[in-house]
This record gives structure tokens, C-alpha cells and sequence, in this order.
């Protein structure tokens, strides 16, 4: 059946029906329960299944992470809310030691069926700590999977998917676009979790983003096709594992590639797909792969966020520089 709803809205739907699905579902979180989260992702759920499934957690992140690793070695399959991206970091030597590592430490004995949701991303106004976009530390990290949704469909479809994924799972949550609303069909096959999607076809440039950026990156190639220029743009919707053929097919016949993401450019994830298309499109390049991110420079305070962030403007810009070579 199919329903309109926004991202938030078909992430709590998504939660709700791993929920019925599996009785080991268990959810965890700052201020998730009875308030249903800052952004509502779980409004209701912890009225439908109890304080013991959705649990309302003290503010101590890296707690909340070592007791999914706990839960998740009885048998559970912890899905953990992070209230905004910059409070992961006393979380994060809990993940990158002890979730990404058990599996392999354990030699396959112990899976870690651990999902870290991560409303990630700016554009909201919001203060310090509340803007960031920590997805390259995690995508470094083997025995991490990271996973960026852009809409509706992916957010639904994706959260049960990761959830029910026998391995850890950072759900990045683009926060921006939590409201942004599309058409879900709840009784259809998804997609592959770990696959990116050409979501525009084209012909002059490839550009490539994730999360928030993909809508700017839409948003762009409508105003490239007003001046007759033809892009085409691919949802990458998983950092780790890149799945990379769908991009080197469209930039074998481009040509050109554009890399978007928020966050700072520098050893950013526009840097190494840069060098993977580079190995594998070679002698089909007319332009060196440009990347459009955020500078190098912390995330500023709100009002100048949107000289920060990435937007139509600099990603036509640098569509421009791929076109001149």
C-alpha cells in the first residue's frame, strides 16, 4: 500500500514494524520514550511496546553503546539513537573498538547486530555540536557498515533493512530533511541496503552525493538542464561498502564527476571516491574528478551555516570547471 510520508515519519513506521517483526528489537536512547525523541523518529513506540523496548537511557552515550554491545552478545539487536551528530564522540571509542572488532575478534562467534542512528548534517540553525558530519571516521573503520539515506522510501525500507542486518550499522539520518515528504509503498521488494542508484539520468556530468546533498544535487541538475546541460545523479545511499559500478558506468560515458557531501573536503569521502573513479575511469576522463564540501573549518555558528554548506550555486560551479577541461 502505498502512502505519502516524510523521512521522519517513515523511519518511525520503519522502527515500528522491526519492532512487530522481531521481539529482540530493542530501542535506546536519550529523551526516546515518552517524548519520542527530539526529532519524533519514535513518537509512540515506547506507548505500543513497553519501557523495556524503548528505553529512555541517561545522558552517557558511550553507556549506551556498551550496553547494546552486551545486549547485542545476548541475543538482541540493539538500535541505538544518538540525539544529534556531535554527541557520537564519547560514543565513539565504544564503536570503533568494541562494535566494529567483536565479529572478527571473535572470530565469527559473536555477531554484533548493533544499529547507531545518527541524525547527521546541518541546516537547521542549530547550536555547536549539533551540525557535524562524522560519516568518514566511521566509513574508516572495517566492520562498519554506513549507511546515508536521502528520502522516504530508503528510510523506511533502510532502517528495517540495517536493523535486521547481521552485522553494525551507522543509519546516518540527513536531519535537514527529516520533513521532506515522498510517496511509500510499504508492500513493495526494496532495493539492496548496500547498492547506490542513478536517480536522474544525464549525459555531461556525473554527480555523485549522499544524504542531504542529494536533493541539492537535484536541485542543481534542474538548473543545469535550463542552460542545456545534461547531469546525471547518483545516490550513493551507502558510504561502506561504495558500490561503485553504478558510478563508473555513468562516468565512462560522461566523463566527468562531481563529488557533494557536507562534510569538510580534506581526506573527506569525496577524496577517496575521487581516487577509485580516477583507478577505474582513467582513460575516460575529460575533466580531474572535483569535489564540493564543506571547509575545512569547524562548523560555524548558525547564522553563517549557509555560507558553509554546499549548495546549488557551488555545485554549478564546479559542473562549470568539469566542463571547461
Amino acid at each position: 500500500m502505498a502512502e505519502t510520508l516524510t523521512i521522519g515519519k517513515a523511519l518511525n513506521l520503519g522502527l515500528r514494524r522491526a519492532m512487530e517483526d522481531d521481539a529482540k528489537v530493542v530501542l535506546m536512547g536519550e529523551d526516546i520514550g515518552r517524548l519520542g525523541g527530539v526529532f519524533r523518529i519514535t513518537d509512540g513506540l515506547q506507548k505500543d511496546f513497553g519501557e523495556d523496548r524503548v528505553v529512555d537511557t541517561p545522558l552517557a552515550e558511550a553507556g549506551i553503546l556498551g550496553t547494546a554491545v552486551g545486549l547485542a552478545m545476548r541475543g538482541y539487536r540493539p538500535v541505538c539513537e544518538i540525539q544529534f551528530d556531535g554527541f557520537v564522540f564519547p560514543a565513539y571509542n565504544q564503536i570503533v573498538t568494541q562494535v566494529a572488532k567483536i565479529h572478527a575478534r571473535s572470530r565469527g562467534r559473536l555477531p554484533m547486530p548493533v544499529v547507531i542512528r545518527i541524525p547527521f548534517g546541518g541546516g537547521i540553525g542549530a547550536v555547536e555540536h549539533h551540525s557535524e558530519s562524522p560519516e568518514a571516521y566511521f566509513a574508516h573503520t572495517p566492520g562498519l557498515k554506513v549507511v546515508a539515506v536521502s528520502n522516504p522510501v530508503d528510510a523506511y525500507w533502510g532502517i528495517q533493512q540495517a536493523i535486521a542486518h547481521p552485522d553494525p550499522v551507522v543509519f546516518l539520518e540527513p536531519k535537514r530533511r527529516y520533513w521532506d515528504k515522498g510517496e511509500v509503498d510499504t508492500g513493495a521488494t526494496p532495493e539492496a541496503l548496500f547498492a547506490s542508484r542513478v536517480v536522474r539520468a544525464g549525459d555531461d556530468v556525473t554527480v555523485l552525493a549522499y544524504g542531504p546533498m542529494v536533493k541539492t544535487a537535484l536541485q542543481a541538475a534542474e538548473a543545469a538542464a535550463e542552460e542545456g546541460r545534461s547531469l546525471e545523479v547518483v545516490d550513493l545511499r551507502t558510504i561502506s561498502p561504495l558500490d561503485l559500478d553504478p558510478v563508473v558506468d555513468s562516468v565512462r560515458r560522461t566523463g566527468r564527476c562531481v563529488v557533494v557531501h557536507e562534510a569538510p573536503v580534506t581526506l573527506g569521502l569525496g577524496a577517496e571516491i575521487a581516487a577509485r573513479v580516477t583507478e577505474h575511469c582513467f582513460h575516460s576522463l575529460e575533466a580531474p574528478v572535483l569535489r564540493v564540501g564543506g571547509y575545512d573549518t569547524p562548523y560555524p555558528p548558525s547564522k553563517l551555516e549557509e555560507e558553509y554548506l554546499p549548495d546549488l550555486d557551488r555545485v554549478l560551479d564546479a559542473v562549470d570547471r568539469a566542463m571547461e577541461f
